[in-house]
């Protein structure tokens, strides 16, 4: 076990303009990302301090604002924006994130297209919470 915890958000959808194709900035549609944060929480738990952990609805805003922003052409782009913004907090340790493209252009049927991609703190420059 490597001593963290996890917080998860699932299924925050936000309207972007990202894609490889002109009609898909232009009309935009719905993304839906998902993030799990690694992290000690045990101090969290002790104060029982909301400033002692990582405040979801602060990542909420974060991924909000990245998605609903500067259009990218590919997911792999949006989840990796993602990632290092939500890593400058420093009390995490690392960061999964899921971007689910659910009406993705593709002629065939199906149910959902997503990226997932794990980064390490480590690899990025940090701030203070």
């Amino acid at each position: 076990m490597d001593g963290l915890d996890e917080i998860t958000l699932t299924g925050l959808r936000v309207f972007g303009r990202h894609g490889v194709f002109d009609f898909e900035r232009e009309r935009g549609q719905h993304f839906v990302i998902d993030v799990v944060l690694k992290l000690r929480t045990t101090e969290a738990a002790r104060t029982d301090d909301v400033r002692d952990t990582v405040h979801y609805g602060e990542v909420a805003d974060t991924i909000v604002a990245i998605v609903a922003g500067e259009p990218v052409n590919l997911i792999e782009t949006l989840a990796e924006r993602i990632a290092v913004a939500v890593l400058a907090d420093r009390r995490l340790a690392s960061v999964r994130v899921t971007v689910h493209k659910p009406s993705a252009p593709i002629e065939a049927e199906f149910s959902d297209v997503s990226v997932t991609i794990e980064r390490a703190a480590i690899d990025f420059p940090r701030s203070t919470p």
